[in-house]
C-alpha cells in the first residue's frame, strides 16, 4: 500500500518527556495538514502530554544514549562539537544534568524556530487530532481528570483498536 492511500493515522504516546512530546505532535499536526484523519492514543508516560502545564517535563540524556549534545550558543566551533558521545555515562546521572540537558534543550529549539510542545499540541486539536487518553493508565497513576487540557476523550485500550482497526486505511506508529 502506498503512503499515500492511506487516510488515516494512529499514534500511540507512550513517553512523556520534553523531547519525546515532538514526534507525535509533528506527526500528527503534518498528516492532519495533509487532510488526514488523525488520533493520538495516550497511554503511561505520555499522558504528561496531556497536561494542562507542560512547564516540568524534562529531557533525561541517561535515557537517551544516542541523544547528541550540541550546544545550542557560543562560537560556531563550539556549537558543532556533539558531547553525547564525549562525555562519560557516569556524568549523565548527576543530579543538575537533567536540568542543564533540559534548559539546552529548550533553547535548542527557540533558536531554531520549533514551536513549543504546548502551540504544537494546540496547533493539533485546531486541526482536529483526536486526542485519546488511556483511562485505565489516569486511575494507575492516580492522576484527577482535571489536570489535563480540554478536548480529550478518557477510553480505554479497546477504543484504540476500535479507532485503528481498519487496517487497509490505517498506519500506527507507535512513540
Amino acid at each position: 500500500m502506498s503512503a499515500n492511500s492511506c487516510t488515516k493515522l494512529t499514534i500511540i504516546a507512550t513517553k512523556g518527556t520534553l523531547d519525546w512530546g515532538y514526534p507525535p505532535f509533528i506527526l500528527a499536526s503534518t498528516a492532519a495538514a495533509l487532510g488526514k484523519d488523525v488520533s493520538i492514543f495516550f497511554t503511561f508516560y505520555g499522558l504528561r502530554l496531556l497536561l494542562k502545564d507542560t512547564a516540568a517535563l524534562k529531557v533525561s540524556p541517561i535515557g537517551n544514549p544516542d541523544m547528541p549534545m550540541k550546544m545550542p550558543m557560543g562560537p560556531d566551533w563550539f556549537q558543532e562539537i556533539d558531547w553525547g558521545p564525549i562525555v562519560p555515562n557516569a556524568v549523565w546521572q548527576l543530579p543538575f544534568v537533567e536540568l542543564f540537558a533540559t534548559s539546552m534543550m529548550k533553547k535548542t529549539i527557540a533558536k531554531n524556530g520549533v514551536a513549543p510542545l504546548a502551540e504544537l499540541r494546540d496547533l493539533c486539536q485546531e486541526a482536529e487530532v483526536k486526542f485519546l487518553a488511556c483511562q485505565m493508565t489516569v486511575e494507575l497513576f492516580g492522576f484527577n481528570t482535571k489536570e489535563f487540557i480540554d478536548g480529550i476523550d478518557f477510553v480505554g485500550a479497546a477504543s484504540y483498536f476500535e479507532e485503528s482497526s481498519d487496517s487497509t486505511s490505517t498506519q500506527s506508529l507507535y512513540m
